[in-house]
């Protein structure tokens, strides 16, 4: 944080934590400008990708799970078939099963390594809904502590991360097992 007598103007008495990174989702540069299948679409893209890069943390034979480029709480993960579908319902049987077997080893995989409190599930289908990325399925697991809303989210619209989402990345996909 910069101390207030550091800024420009008159000092206010205020802290300031600067997440610029945020920008990029404000202004949707990571968000497709179509629904089609494809490179720019970010949830086929990321599989090319190493694991590393893509924020893979486990890659099945049907669906992968992903750290979230931009998340509400430290390890918010999304599990994300490989096939380009936007509706819950456009999933076949296998590719249901193994997302559902993905979630919840997500949870497992969570609570070993950062001791969440409790989650939150879901998904969101269509824009309308709330769906970033709407046409491409995904689902959210998001890990919750008690007193991880605070004000910093309400008033000042920044969100507070205690681990760089590699590090995140690596320690989840160090833990993380699938029973096949």
């Amino acid at each position: 944080m910069t101390p207030a007598a550091q800024l420009p103007g008159d000092p206010d008495g205020f802290e300031r934590l600067w997440t610029p990174h945020r920008m990029a989702y404000i202004k949707g540069e990571n968000k497709p400008r179509h629904g089609e299948a494809g490179e720019e679409c970010p949830f086929c893209r990321i599989p090319t990708l190493s694991d590393e890069d893509g924020l893979v943390v486990a890659r099945g034979r049907l669906v992968y799970s992903v750290l979230n480029l931009y998340p509400y709480n430290a390890g918010h993960l999304m599990t994300v078939p490989y096939r380009h579908v936007a509706d819950y319902t456009d999933l076949d049987v296998d590719e249901t099963a193994e997302l559902a077997t993905f979630t919840q080893q997500a949870v497992h995989t969570l609570r070993a390594v950062s001791a969440p409190h409790g989650f939150n599930i879901g998904m969101n289908q269509g824009a309308v809904a709330g769906a970033g990325i709407a046409a491409h399925l995904h689902q959210h697991v998001v890990p919750r502590w008690g007193g991880d809303t605070n004000f910093l989210p309400i008033v000042g619209q920044t969100r507070v991360l205690a681990q760089l989402l590699g590090d995140t990345r690596n320690a989840l996909a160090a833990a993380w097992t699938v029973a096949q």
